[in-house]
């Protein structure tokens, strides 16, 4: 029984540990990171609450409009 129970809890574990590399979370990174430093810098200066979903609505809409391009990670 209780040899029957831990091969349970591994099998488990196994499971958990390859859920989590598959649906692990990808990031947009900017590739101009000089010219996304710019915006960002804009950015706090335009709004009085940066992190915020209007700025960083705004930040992303503004390094795109300057050529700015994101990349997955």
């Amino acid at each position: 029984m209780v040899q029957g129970s831990a091969d349970l809890k591994r099998k488990r574990n196994v499971a958990r540990r390859r859920k989590s590399r598959s649906t692990r979370k990808k990031r947009n990174i900017p590739t101009n990171s000089k010219l996304y430093a710019r915006v960002k810098a804009a950015t706090k200066r335009k709004f009085a609450v940066y992190p915020s979903a209007y700025a960083n609505a705004w930040l992303v809409r503004e390094y795109k409009k300057r050529g700015g391009r994101y990349r997955r990670a």
